[in-house]
């Protein structure tokens, strides 16, 4: 299938279908809703997904706390395969630090509550009531 990538700075579209595209996220409707909840970006400004995103235009896409900081080089109105949505944006260098950073902040990190699951049990409550002083 022949995959129609426009590189002419005139070029635009919607920015929740270039996201899916782009393959920032797994349905439209997913993307959408990233960008109404604000999670998305053009120039450090809040959009609604009918905004269009121009070749050469600077995206903040926030991915579960992931901040992505791409310059859109294409556009391409089909999903394709990872090779072509690679080519439809660049990674920014700070940014691309920022969340190389992040994440091997999260691999070393462990979440204090993450062992936790549900209403502690009576033997759990009386060890807090006895490490918090209370009878």
């Amino acid at each position: 299938m022949n995959y129609n990538v426009s590189t002419d700075p005139g070029a635009r579209l919607r920015i929740d279908k270039w996201l899916w595209a782009a393959r920032f996220f797994k349905t439209r409707s997913l993307a959408s809703d990233a960008v109404e909840k604000g999670r998305v970006r053009i120039g450090g400004a809040n959009v609604k997904p009918s905004k269009d995103v121009r070749v050469g235009d600077i995206v903040e896409i926030d991915i579960e706390r992931i901040i992505w900081q791409v310059e859109v080089l294409g556009i391409c109105d089909v999903r394709g395969p990872a090779t072509v949505a690679q080519t439809l944006y660049t990674e920014l260098q700070e940014g691309r630090e920022k969340r190389l950073a992040e994440t091997e902040r999260r691999k070393t990190y462990r979440e204090p509550a993450a062992g936790l699951q549900g209403r502690p049990t009576k033997r759990d409550r009386r060890t807090i009531d006895k490490l918090s002083g209370s009878d």
